[in-house]
């Protein structure tokens, strides 16, 4: 039997994982790594995106 595609609209930028932890280089003190959360500035840290028919509508 064919499988059928997921219907989920995932975020082609960031591929359905909207935040990440990117690591500095530097410790602090206790020993841990420094990082930074950067989410995807395309779909807003939600991972998903709004099908290209509800942006298109518009007008009567």
């Amino acid at each position: 039997m064919p499988q059928h595609a997921p219907t989920a609209r995932i975020c082609r930028d960031c591929d359905g994982f909207p935040t990440v932890a990117i690591t500095t280089g530097t410790r602090h003190a206790n020993g841990t790594r420094a990082t930074l959360r950067i989410t995807c500035s395309t779909c807003k840290g939600t991972g998903h995106t709004t099908p290209a028919t509800a942006l298109t509508r518009t007008g009567r």
